[in-house]
C-alpha cells in the first residue's frame, strides 16, 4: 500500500509533540499537585526529574531497540507505554505513585523518541524534502515546550491538574490506530551483534538518580549524612561500572571513542549546561508566579509565551547566523544572552511589575537558551564518522536531558535552604520565597556563566545546510 510520506509526518510529529509538551505543561500544575499529593518543597522536582531522567537515561537503548525490533514496532510500544502511564499519573493519589509513573512515561518517550526520528529518516530521501521534514517535527516540538505552559494553564484552571496527564490518552489512541495506515514498517537490518545493552542503560540511569536523589537529601538530611554519603558514593560506583560495561560492550549504548573528538565532548558539555539552566528557570518560575505573584495556572503559562516566542525566533535567526559566523560566535552570544536573562529574573521580587521585572529577562532567555542549542548540535556532530551520527546525536540529546535533572536538583535543593532559612529567621513566608526564588536564578546564571567559559573551548564549524536544517529540528 502507498502512503504519503507527509501523512507519515503528521503521525510522528503529533506523537513528538506530545512527548515535548508533557516537558512543560505540567510545570503550571505543580503547586496544585504539591497541595493535592501532599509533596515536600524537596521532593516535587521529582514530578519534573523522573520523567527527564528516566527519558535521558533509556534514550539511546530506545535508538538501539528501534534498530534491531524494527522502528514502527518500538515506536507502538513507546507510545502506549506512554499513553498508560499518563492515565496512571492522572489517577494517582499518592506523590510517590504520581512519580513512579512519571519515571515510566520517560521510559516511553525514550522508546518513541528515537523511533519516530529513525522512521522520518526513512521516509524522506536526503535533501531538500528531508530538510522540510525535519523543519516541520523540530517546529512542532518546539510548540509543544511553548503550548505546554499554556495549556496546562488552561486545563488545570478549567478541570483539574489531573487533566495535564489525561489529554495525552485520546491522541495515544488516535495515534495508535492510524499507524497501521499511514507509518510504513521500515525493518532493516542492523550492524555488528544483535544485542541490547541492557546493563548499560539501567547502570547509566540509576546511577544518575542516585546521585540526583542524593542532592536532594542533601537539603534536609545534610551532606555528612550518612543517607546523602550513601546515595551519593553509590551513584558515583554504578556511573564508574556503567563506563566499564560500555568500554567492553560489542554494542555498547555510548561509543566511548565518540568522546575523542573534542567538538562531541564539549558541545554535550554545554548542552547539558543549557538543560540545567532552562529546566530550573522554568520550575523555580513557574513556582514563583504561582505562590509568590498570585497567577492563576492560566495566567502563569501566558506569561511564558514571550519567551516562548523568543526561541521560535531565536532559532531562524540562529540557523541564519551560524552559516555567515559560525558555530562558536552564534553560541557564545547565545549562552551571553542566557546569563543576562537570568540575572534580570533573578532581580524579580514580589511586588514589582511583570513587564518591568520578567518580561526582558524571560524575552533574552528564550533566545539565549535556542542560540546555544543550534550551533551546539551542529558542532557535536561536526567531525564524526557519518555511520554515527545517530548514536552521537542521542548522547548529545541524552546529556541535555540528563543535565536538565542535575542540574534542576541542584538548584532546587539550593532554593529551598534559602527560603527555610529565611523563615527560620522570622522573614514573611512571600518575601522567603522571593529568596528562595532569587538564589536559584542566580545559581542557574552560574551554569550558564559556566556555558560561557565551555563555548570558547568549542571549536568553529562552518556548516552546510543540510547540517543547519538538522540542528534546528534538534534543538
Amino acid at each position: 500500500m502507498r502512503r504519503s510520506p507527509w501523512a507519515t509526518l503528521a503521525v510522528l510529529a503529533l506523537a513528538q509533540f506530545i512527548v515535548v509538551l508533557d516537558v512543560t505543561i505540567v510545570n503550571v500544575a505543580l503547586p496544585d499537585i504539591q497541595s493535592d499529593l501532599n509533596f515536600s518543597a524537596d521532593t516535587l522536582q521529582w514530578v519534573i526529574s523522573a520523567y527527564t531522567l528516566l527519558f535521558g537515561g533509556f534514550l539511546l537503548l530506545g535508538g538501539r531497540m528501534a534498530d534491531l525490533l524494527g522502528p514502527r514496532r518500538v515506536f507502538i510500544a513507546g507510545l502506549l507505554l506512554f499513553g498508560v502511564t499518563s492515565l496512571i499519573a492522572g489517577l494517582s493519589e499518592s506523590a510517590g505513585f504520581l512519580i513512579g509513573a512519571r519515571a515510566v512515561q520517560g521510559l516511553g518517550g525514550a522508546l518513541l523518541s528515537p523511533a519516530a526520528l529513525a522512521i522520518l529518516t526513512v521516509t524522506f530521501a536526503h535533501g531538500r524534502e528531508r530538510n522540510i521534514a525535519m523543519g516541520v517535527w523540530g517546529g512542532l516540538a518546539g510548540l509543544g515546550g511553548t503550548l505546554g505552559v499554556v495549556a496546562g494553564g488552561v486545563l488545570v484552571d478549567t478541570l483539574s491538574w489531573q487533566w495535564v496527564f489525561f489529554v495525552n490518552v485520546p491522541i495515544v489512541i488516535a495515534l495508535v490506530a492510524v499507524i497501521p495506515v499511514f507509518v510504513p514498517d521500515t525493518r532493516h537490518g542492523a550492524d555488528g551483534p544483535r544485542t541490547f545493552d541492557t546493563a548499560g542503560a539501567v547502570l547509566g540511569t540509576a546511577g544518575l538518580m542516585a546521585v540526583v536523589y542524593a542532592v536532594v537529601r542533601a537539603e534536609p538530611k545534610g551532606w555528612g549524612s550518612a543517607e546523602v554519603i550513601g546515595f551519593l558514593g553509590g551513584g558515583l560506583v554504578l556511573l564508574a561500572l556503567f563506563v566499564r560495561v560500555e568500554a567492553r560492550s560489542k554494542a555498547p549504548l555510548v561509543p566511548l571513542r565518540l568522546f575523542r573528538s573534542r567538538a562531541l565532548s564539549v558541545s554535550s558539555t554545554s548542552l547539558a549546561l543549557n538543560g540545567a539552566g532552562f529546566l530550573s528557570m522554568f520550575f523555580l518560575t513557574a513556582i514563583y508566579l504561582q505562590q509568590v505573584r498570585g497567577d492563576s495556572a492560566l495566567e502563569a503559562g501566558v506569561h511564558f509565551l514571550p519567551m516562548g516566542a523568543a526561541a521560535v525566533i531565536g532559532a531562524v535567526v540562529a540557523s541564519q547566523l551560524v552559516q555567515r559566523l559560525g558555530t562558536r560566535t552564534v553560541q557564545l552570544s547565545g549562552t551571553v544572552l542566557s546569563v543576562v536573562g537570568l540575572l534580570l529574573l533573578s532581580r524579580a521580587d514580589a511586588t514589582g511589575s511583570y513587564a518591568s521585572q520578567l518580561l526582558l529577562g524571560l524575552i533574552l532567555f528564550g533566545v539565549g537558551i535556542i542560540g546555544v542549542a543550534v550551533p551546539a548540535q551542529i558542532a557535536a556532530v561536526s567531525d564524526v564518522e557519518h555511520h554515527e551520527a545517530g548514536s552521537a546525536s542521542g548522547v548529545v540529546t541524552a546529556m541535555y536531558q540528563v543535565g536538565g535533572a542535575l542540574g534542576l536538583a541542584i538548584v532546587t535543593t539550593l532554593s529551598i535552604s534559602k527560603t527555610t532559612d529565611a523563615l527560620e529567621h522570622g522573614v514573611a513566608q512571600q518575601q522567603a520565597l522571593v529568596e528562595g526564588f532569587q538564589r536559584g536564578l542566580l545559581i542557574a546564571a552560574l551554569f550558564a556563566i559556566a556555558n560561557v567559559a565551555v563555548t570558547l573551548a568549542t571549536p568553529q564549524i562552518q556548516p552546510a545546510r543540510e547540517q543547519i536544517a538538522e540542528a534546528a529540528a534538534a534543538a
